[in-house]
């Protein structure tokens, strides 16, 4: 025949879950317990099929099978492979035949294309809220906290870190006046291996999302380039902005506006600096620090206002903070006036030592001992609020 008679498709679920080993995982340390619906538009004919992925949908429970989870009772006409994104390894298998693959055998595909859906039912994976908003999901604000180098057996540990991230963000101004307006849940992506990778340690590590410390060659910078791998770990869980909570005592993290952020959950600084963090990928926020000589120093021309609510080039201070700042404050203003002016124009930030100012002389986006956002950080993230959960 001209058509393909078994069609296999392998992980285009692509859920990041954990590995099946050698001795077959048990259920319940992998997925949710709920199921995963998947609604397919199958296209054939003329020797041609194509197969697109229509919608998907959680719904509670799971009907299917617990056991067995990688093998196949029959062939069937078609297979479904899920694996584990961050392996390779088969953790659930399924087939099925469908009206689609009768067709084909018709004299009539020979000669036109025609359409057929499907829809197949496969496991989820396992989440939990730990903050919940009374608004819908389309006006709250939706994050979703995902695990990183956590092993199926740490679960717990990630749900326990998980939370301390999510109180500690929604403890500070101006999260905690709106702490109503958001939906926090976690969800337990499971990794082959325990840990994250640490270059300059030479330790290399198999994990959901291949984060990685040492990006750019800083130590410290803690990144998940493939962030695809991070998107398909969240397939029908509602979620608008993202926090990776990697499995590591080593110091570091990273945020990237509109992208995620990633923080290292078991160091001692862990609470600040998600805050800080969650600063840059939720709102935006520059960091307000520099250090004379650092790598990035550049990063930030002098004649082009910065699009960071935060930081400014004085090149457009109209559209920044000017109408927080009290008339005639000292520009630049002095730290040793810093009680004095709660705003100014403090020179140094944006990695900057010369030529970028911030708007205060300490602030939870510039250390990790300052307990508070300053004033324009504030206003900045409460107006970001406003913007996604008022009408």
């Amino acid at each position: 025949m001209s058509f393909i008679k078994r069609l296999l498709l392998t992980s285009f679920a692509a859920i990041a879950a954990a590995s099946a080993m050698a001795t077959e995982m048990p259920f319940d340390s992998i997925f949710s317990g709920r199921t995963l619906r998947a609604d397919y538009t199958m296209t054939g004919g003329n020797g041609n099929v194509a197969i697109s992925l229509n919608r998907q949908a959680t719904m509670p429970g799971w009907a299917g099978r617990r056991h067995h989870l990688s093998q196949l009772p029959l062939a069937g006409d078609a297979q479904l492979t899920m694996t584990d994104a961050a392996t390779g390894d088969t953790i659930y298998r399924t087939s099925f035949s469908t009206l689609f693959h009768e067709w084909l055998s018709t004299p009539e595909a020979s000669e036109r294309a025609r359409t057929f859906d499907h829809t197949v039912l496969l496991p989820d994976l396992p989440h939990r809220y730990l903050h919940r908003s009374q608004l819908p999901p389309e006006r709250a604000v939706d994050i979703a906290i995902l695990a990183e180098g956590y092993t199926a057996a740490e679960m717990d540990s990630f749900y326990v870190h998980a939370q301390r991230a999510a109180d500690e963000i929604l403890s500070y101004g101006p999260y905690k006046d709106r702490a109503d307006r958001f939906n926090i849940i976690a969800v337990a992506s499971p990794s082959a291996e325990s840990g994250v990778s640490v270059p300059r340690l030479g330790d290399w590590k198999h994990t959901a999302f291949r984060s990685h410390f040492s990006t750019f060659y800083s130590d410290r910078y803690l990144t998940a380039p493939s962030v695809s791998l991070i998107h398909d770990a969240l397939v029908n869980i509602p979620y608008e902005h993202i926090i990776v909570l990697a499995n590591t005592d080593e110091y570091g993290g990273g945020g990237i506006y509109n992208s995620y952020t990633l923080t290292a959950a078991r160091h001692p600084l862990m609470r600040p600096v998600v805050v800080h963090e969650f600063g840059h990928s939720f709102g935006g926020l520059a960091d307000e620090y520099f250090y004379v000589g650092d790598v990035m120093e550049d990063s930030y021309p002098f004649d082009v206002e910065p699009w960071n609510p935060n930081i400014t080039t004085l090149t457009d201070f109209a559209s920044k903070w000017e109408r927080l700042m009290p008339e005639g404050t000292p520009v630049p203003t002095d730290p040793k006036d810093a009680q004095k002016y709660p705003v100014g124009l403090y020179e140094g930030g944006g990695y900057s030592s010369k030529g970028v100012y911030r708007p205060a002389d300490e602030c939870r986006m510039r250390n990790n001992t300052y307990p508070t956002f300053c004033t324009v950080c504030a206003d900045a993230l409460g107006r970001l609020i406003d913007f996604y959960t008022e009408e």
